[in-house]
């Protein structure tokens, strides 16, 4: 089963690759995934079934699986080492006394009793003196250990054993986990197996062991069989492409099998991809410290928004590492990627993507669809309003953007009914001015076809422009910015060009598109507009939801509308997600900061961030019920001159008077992080990171430090 066009990016490729796309013979065949640290690569596919058979325990959300050892959910009490060394030392001297006391008989002979209720006269008074001494120090011996028993216990000789002793001295090595049994073993496809598909098993199983397959290949064919699972592909045809092609069978329309280059840890039998570590800190909960921080699909696909200031690392810590693992997800046929950034911004290697539009730039071989690639007048005039006039819209409850869209939907109609196509760029421009010869040319056109309704939508566009406050005006004057010299070749509507549209996210295609904000910075959010709103239109209307979509919007500033907001609600239900990344919330306006905090399920504030910002987050993220001691030091007075005199000579030696100490616990009420805290209290390199899976599971924030 090469493909049955279900999952190509039909027409997003400069150069197509036939199917099926199969490395030629003495083609460098891309490197094996990273080996567990510490394990040299090996040639024969070791090193790959040994990552494939690793432990991935059930975990928290946000928790790097792979390898992964659960801690408990709280804290085990540690007692301090003068304590229990004292405490051990106290119990080994207590028990010696009580050993000399029962041995000089200063206890009585009440302790042997036992011996003589329990064994018969003829052992304790026979004529052997051997069976005596035998029978007494037997019994001396095990008094002695009773004693040693109860005192060890008490004293925790265990713990400082554990503590101090030789299993101290050494690192513990892990246990060698035994092999797993063939129904068990991953790398064997038993799941192939239980559905008959020996053969497909058995070869897949020998380029495991060859060293043919990686983990890209694991996860593709994985995916296909769930295609065969699901009904959308036959079993015949999946045996018979993994007979034919081996690890390579099902292969992604691009012919690739991986990326460049890799960056990040990527795990792709969970899906997850590590950003960092959980920093070891008593803000963060006890089973989560010291565990590696990942994100999947299950946690992007409720929408992610990061804040931090420049330099924080909101691209190369964040962005950069989950395009690199959505790109991965792709060439397994399980995401579709859209990144949008500046030009420059290091969102990866133009070689990992399938399309990479570069707006503004004279080299770039394919266009954006300014349109969305939708045929219905009313749908494109929506998402162009969006784009255009999206930001200009009040914010406030009762109010949103629908005469710009009627505006646009006035004009669109008609000409498209003349023209059988939208207009370009410079063609709206003039018809949103009011020019009167493409006016009255496509009158003139509607006329002579007999359409009289099309008719009408001009003469109702021609009476508003006549009245003060026309919003078509504003609307000439944001696409006069896309009426550029530099833009002069792209938003091509005459098939000229190769326009890119978000309608090809029913497939796994990898896209990037880079925006000219050097020299354009209002052009450029006008297209991130433009794009967020193409995303949520396509993600939302497609009929197969199994796909996961995924936009990564670096920077955007400029881009947060209260449709934008309503649109990344929706993301979660049409299996979506977006990561949205802003240097501050003032990016944002006021009445819009907490619906789009509320909107995204993951939530992440970098070092830097300024009081007013961390407000907004203390606020989202709430409070908690916590423990507080508040302990009160009370001076002594003594009453008598012998008291007096002692207070006197302590406070000669301590420097301080007597006192004491009153200790009172309550449970209170506190901010789970406060803005001062966001604000001071994260260190360069970290960030605050609080998680919600599409199932609605939470992790609360969490310290997470991003270069571990």
């Amino acid at each position: 089963m090469d493909s049955d066009g279900t999952r190509d990016a039909r027409g997003t490729h400069a150069n197509p690759v036939p199917r099926p796309a199969v490395p030629p013979e003495g083609a460098v065949v891309p490197p094996m995934p990273p080996a567990p640290p510490g394990a040299p690569p090996r040639p024969d596919g070791s090193a790959f079934l040994a990552w494939l058979r690793a432990p991935r325990p059930q975990a928290a959300p946000g928790v790097w699986r792979f390898g992964h050892r659960p801690r408990p959910e709280q804290e085990p009490e540690l007692i301090p080492a003068r304590q229990l060394l004292s405490g051990a030392l106290i119990a080994f001297l207590v028990g010696w006394l009580v050993w000399s006391l029962l041995w000089n008989g200063y206890l009585g002979g009440w302790w042997v009793l036992p011996l003589e209720l329990f064994t018969p006269d003829s052992w304790r008074q026979g004529n052997s003196r051997v069976g005596n001494a035998v029978l007494w120090y037997s019994y001396y011996t095990l008094i002695a250990l009773a004693i040693m028993f109860v005192v060890g216990r008490l004293g925790r000789w265990g713990e400082v054993w554990r503590r101090y002793g030789p299993p101290a001295w050494r690192p513990a090595a892990p246990a060698a986990e035994p092999p797993p049994a063939p129904e068990q073993d991953p790398a064997e496809w038993p799941q192939l197996r239980a559905s008959g598909a020996h053969e497909a098993a058995a070869r897949l199983a020998a380029e495991a062991r060859a060293g043919l397959m990686r983990d890209v290949d694991h996860a593709r064919i994985s995916r296909a069989w769930q295609g065969v699972r699901s009904g959308a592909h036959s079993l015949a045809a999946f045996t018979g492409a993994v007979l034919k092609d081996g690890a390579a069978a099902c292969p992604h329309p691009s012919g690739e099998r991986d990326l460049p280059a890799r960056q990040a840890r990527h795990d792709l039998l969970t899906g997850q991809v590590r950003l960092g570590t959980t920093a070891d800190d008593p803000r963060n909960p006890y089973h989560y410290r010291g565990a590696g921080l990942a994100l999947g699909p299950e946690l992007l696909a409720t929408s992610l928004l990061a804040v931090g200031p420049a330099g924080s690392g909101k691209t190369g810590s964040l962005v950069r590492p989950l395009a690199e693992s959505l790109c991965l997800h792709a060439l397994a046929g399980q995401a579709a990627l859209v990144v949008v950034g500046a030009a420059g911004a290091g969102l990866g290697p133009a070689e990992s993507y399938d399309v990479v539009v570069r707006i503004g730039h004279p080299d770039s071989v394919y266009d954006l669809d300014l349109y969305g690639g939708t045929t219905d007048p009313d749908e494109a005039a929506a998402i162009l309003a969006e784009a255009l006039a999206g930001d200009l819209a009040d914010p406030h409850p009762g109010s949103d953007s629908r005469r710009s869209t009627t505006v646009l939907a006035q004009l669109l109609g008609p000409f498209r009914a003349v023209h059988g196509r939208f207009p370009s760029v410079p063609e709206l421009r003039q018809l949103l001015d009011g020019t009167p010869g493409p006016l009255a040319a496509l009158r003139k056109a509607l006329t002579d076809t007999g359409q009289a309704s099309l008719i009408r939508e001009l003469d109702a566009r021609e009476r508003q422009m006549a009245h003060p406050g026309d919003v078509g005006a504003v609307l000439a004057d944001r696409v006069a910015l896309l009426d550029r010299p530099a833009f002069a070749s792209f938003f091509d509507t005459s098939g000229q060009s190769r326009p890119f549209s978000l309608k090809a996210l029913d497939h796994p295609v990898r896209v990037r598109i880079d925006l000219p904000q050097r020299g354009h910075a209002d052009a450029s959010r006008i297209l991130a507009r433009l794009v967020l709103a193409q995303f949520t239109a396509s993600v939302t209307a497609r009929e197969d939801r199994s796909l996961f979509a995924c936009l990564l919007l670096d920077d955007a500033s400029g881009v947060v509308t209260p449709e934008a907001v309503r649109g990344i609600q929706r993301l979660r239900s049409a299996g979506a997600g977006a990561v949205l990344t802003l240097r501050t919330l003032d990016d944002v306006p006021r009445p819009l900061r907490g619906p789009l905090l509320g909107s995204a399920g993951c939530r992440m504030a970098l070092s830097g961030l300024t009081p007013w910002d961390g407000q907004d987050f203390a606020e989202v993220w709430g409070k908690e019920w916590t423990e507080t001691r508040d302990v009160t030091d009370r001076q002594i007075i003594a009453e008598t001159p012998a008291g007096k005199a002692v207070h006197m000579l302590r406070r000669v030696i301590t420097g301080q008077a007597p006192t004491a100490r009153a200790v009172t616990v309550r449970q209170v009420e506190r901010e789970r992080w406060s803005a001062s805290e966001l604000a001071h209290g994260v260190p360069p390199g970290h960030a605050v990171l609080s998680l919600t899976t599409v199932r609605g599971e939470h992790a609360p924030p969490l310290l997470v430090d991003l270069r571990g």
